[in-house]
């Protein structure tokens, strides 16, 4: 696997920090047949309080991508694998599951289950026309960190949500 790690928000790694990111992503090797044919981009954010590791891995089969935000950026870095193993477990059980095929693991390999995310909860939402700044006040009065709303020019659902930046951002939908 080639690692390319990168810094954002003035931060530059240190050759120990892509050393420790690769060193982690070897944890990963039984698990990706096409393990030596994949590039892994690990990003890492600092911001005042807190380190944000991103990494994204385009394989054969999927893209795996996990983003872990930890107060120091070695934990991020191994937050950040933990959820890369979690996913692609969870994706060779649903390809066994489907398919009766081994998944992306090698079938020397075996793993535990990962417990299969469920939905818990329907809930009916009532769209009303309105603006992006009335949708932005109705998601704050719920306290909310998303808010569906119907745009009152277009005519189309959105959603509004708060990002991890603390900056607003909104998903317009698009029929096909």
């Amino acid at each position: 696997m080639k690692v390319e790690v990168v810094g954002k928000n003035g931060f530059s790694p240190s050759e120990a920090n892509k050393e420790y990111a690769a060193k982690k992503l070897t944890k990963l090797k039984e698990m990706l047949p096409d393990y030596e044919d994949v590039t892994a981009r690990v990003v890492c954010k600092v911001y005042k309080t807190y380190h944000k590791v991103e990494v994204t891995i385009p394989s054969k089969n999927i893209i795996l991508r996990a983003e872990v935000t930890e107060a120091d950026l070695y934990a991020a870095i191994d937050g950040s694998i933990d959820k890369l193993m979690k996913q692609i477990r969870r994706y060779n059980d649903k390809v066994k599951d489907k398919l009766g095929k081994p998944g992306i693991k090698n079938a020397s390999v075996v793993e535990e289950a990962a417990e299969e995310p469920k939905i818990s909860r329907e809930k009916h939402v009532d769209l009303e026309p309105m603006t992006a700044e009335e949708a932005l006040d109705q998601m704050e009065l719920l306290g909310h960190d998303f808010f569906v709303y119907l745009d009152k020019e277009t005519r189309k659902t959105n959603v509004i949500y708060l990002r991890a930046d603390g900056d607003y951002a909104i998903l317009e939908t698009e029929a096909k």
